[in-house]
């Protein structure tokens, strides 16, 4: 587990992003394999979620995971959701002590925030697309609504693919560049003719600096070239494996 310390001195609040170690699972998913959304065996995904839950001092019974869909929507947890349902959605917040925040990746930004002062917390998968259409700006809204201020919320980015591994084709930096030309900064040439590295982790931070946030903190960890710690989707698909693992990375009242 890797803890960053904007959110780990805080009162009243535990947190962590997960690697892949100390689960069950077996394969391709070894070892904390925390994705339900994956074709690893339900009981041990199960099992690595209450152990992920345990490693970063939180109730087993607690963690609320959304099925993400790269969108910039935001949802307010208030209590337990019937059955296995889980909301279309990509970033979650709350007040509410006894529910933890689980955002899924292998390779994607996984956010957490919180303001201590009035105990509300956020959780956002950032990957390209839902950051570039608004979900950390829509979490941050969120939280404000609950009664945050801005000025007091803190966000620690976790581990995620880093520019050294994310190479993009020639017409995916066009959405970035008419955002704001100057994005520009987030993309080198890549060894092969017309391609681009990306640096979503840069981009991702700039982005949350926009807001005049009171910290913003930075695991500088890449998911997909660091193996033997993180699942990654783009690791996997060039290796042409059938399947990926994921981590999880939460943060809860207590």
């Amino acid at each position: 587990m890797i803890s960053l310390a904007t959110l780990g001195e805080l009162d009243g609040l535990r947190h962590g992003f997960m690697t892949r170690h100390g689960g069950v699972s077996e394969g391709i998913y070894a070892s904390l394999n925390c994705g339900i959304g994956s074709n690893d065996e339900p009981e041990k995904v199960r099992e690595n979620r209450a152990r992920a839950l345990r490693l970063a001092g939180l109730p087993e019974d607690s963690l609320f995971t959304a099925y993400q869909i790269h969108s910039p929507d935001v949802l307010v947890v208030e209590g337990k959701w019937p059955g296995n349902e889980r909301p279309r959605v990509d970033a979650m917040v709350t007040r509410t002590k006894g529910v933890t925040l689980g955002i899924l990746s292998a390779d994607c930004v996984p956010v957490l925030f919180a303001d201590p002062e009035v105990g509300v917390i956020g959780g956002a998968h950032a990957g390209w697309r839902g950051a570039v259409t608004g979900v950390l700006q829509a979490t941050v809204k969120a939280m404000v609504d609950q009664g945050a201020k801005a000025s007091r919320i803190r966000a620690a980015i976790g581990p995620c693919i880093g520019a050294a591994s994310y190479e993009v084709g020639p017409e995916f930096p066009a959405p970035f560049l008419a955002q704001d030309p100057a994005q520009v900064r987030f993309f080198r040439p890549a060894a092969r003719d017309g391609h681009q590295m990306f640096d979503i982790e840069g981009y991702v931070a700039a982005r949350l600096k926009e807001l005049n946030l009171a910290e913003v903190e930075t695991a500088h960890r890449d998911t997909c070239g660091e193996r033997e710690t993180f699942f990654s989707y783009r690791r996997s698909t060039l290796r042409g494996e059938a399947d990926y693992g994921r981590q999880v990375s939460v943060i809860g009242l207590v």
